[in-house]
């Protein structure tokens, strides 16, 4: 059979195309061959699977979430261009993983867009995942050029954070941008309020209670200096609040995460050229079925009549619900090494032999 391989990262062990190379290891042993296509949903990985699909990965030096210079990169491909929020300035890029929900920005994921635009590309694709601040975007839009001014009309410094909002009191008219900006987005949280982006993701980047109230009264002036019409719009909370300034300022169109980078691999493509598809990711749960890669990619492949098999790390899908989704058969790494540090060390190897046992399984 020719069998398309199209996994996501298995989280703290193997990125996707670690992943997707475990996994072909076994289907050639069986004499399959196989296409690779490493996905992603628009976090953590976005980048290296448009790598892994031809694109050209161009490196640079931006700003991290606190300012700190990082080495990070962006995909480009013709007037394409992938950018990833989690790689310049998310959560991973915290200096000694120091939460600041306060002073991170996306000033960072400003730099690369701009770099991006700067390179010739005319449309951006922008994964929004692993966020570490909460600014509502503003960072991400001063350095495109966004000018944010004080009560005294001075010009605020790039990269303010969640706790420099209030000192925004007016916004210069945003640059236009000779690009479209598509993000991949698969939250639909507003901006404000109790399922706003403070209240929701505040916590996991640091925010206490308190914090939480704080954050939330900032991005509610953020959102009167800018615009509220845009703070109700499903997603405006992504990325603690980037949702609202991509959208707000600059004229962002938010996308469900796998299906704008599926559609970026030419997933479809490959899909009719073959006879079986084995995605996977890190835990088969519950969260899986509410859009997640492997969810999307079973959906897709059952549209076309493709049976699906999955390997993970974890799978508490019972058989009804993986058949629900579209998996035809699954195996999980657990269940050869039920340690979980010893599981993730040897993830390659297990992934391997997991599949093995699993195209034995259902021949």
């Amino acid at each position: 059979m020719h069998v398309l391989v199209a996994p996501d990262k298995f989280k703290g062990s193997l990125n996707a195309v670690g992943v997707a190379e475990a996994i072909a290891r076994a289907l050639t042993a069986h004499g399959h061959t196989v296409e690779l296509c490493p996905i992603a949903d628009g976090g953590d990985g976005t980048v290296d699977a448009a790598v892994a699909a031809g694109f050209e990965r161009r490196p640079l030096t931006a700003a991290g979430p606190t300012g700190e210079p990082v080495e990070t990169s962006f995909a480009r491909s013709g007037d394409t261009a992938v950018v990833e929020l989690a790689d310049v300035c998310g959560l991973v890029r915290l200096p000694g993983g120091v939460l600041e929900p306060y002073a991170s920005s996306t000033f960072g994921l400003g730099e690369v867009v701009r770099a991006a635009l700067d390179a010739g590309a005319t449309r951006i694709v922008l994964g929004l995942g692993g966020s570490a601040s909460t600014d509502g975007g503003a960072g991400l839009a001063q350095a495109l050029g966004v000018v944010l001014r004080d009560a005294d009309g001075r010009e605020l410094p790039g990269g303010i954070g969640g706790g420099g909002l209030p000192a925004v009191v007016r916004v210069d008219p945003p640059p236009a941008l000779a690009a479209t900006i598509e993000v991949a987005c698969d939250v639909d949280n507003p901006l404000l309020g109790p399922h706003g982006a403070a209240a929701v993701y505040g916590p996991q980047k640091g925010a206490g209670p308190q914090d939480v109230e704080v954050l939330d009264a900032a991005l509610a002036h953020w959102a009167d200096v800018v615009g509220r019409e845009v703070a109700e719009v499903p997603g405006a909370g992504a990325a603690g609040g980037a949702g609202f300034g991509l959208m707000a300022l600059l004229g962002a169109r938010l996308r469900p995460g796998f299906d704008l980078v599926a559609d970026l691999l030419g997933f479809d493509e490959r899909l009719a050229r073959a006879d079986l598809v084995v995605t996977g990711e890190g835990r088969l749960d519950a969260q899986t079925l509410r859009g997640k890669g492997p969810a999307g990619v079973a959906a897709r492949a059952r549209a076309a009549g493709v049976p699906v098999l999955a390997v993970a790390g974890r799978v508490d899908l019972d058989p009804t619900e993986l058949a629900g989704a579209g998996i035809v058969g699954s195996a999980a790494l657990a269940d050869l090494e039920p340690d979980l540090a010893r599981s993730q060390a040897d993830a390659a190897g297990l992934i391997t032999r997991s599949v093995d046992q699993l195209l034995r399984a259902t021949r």
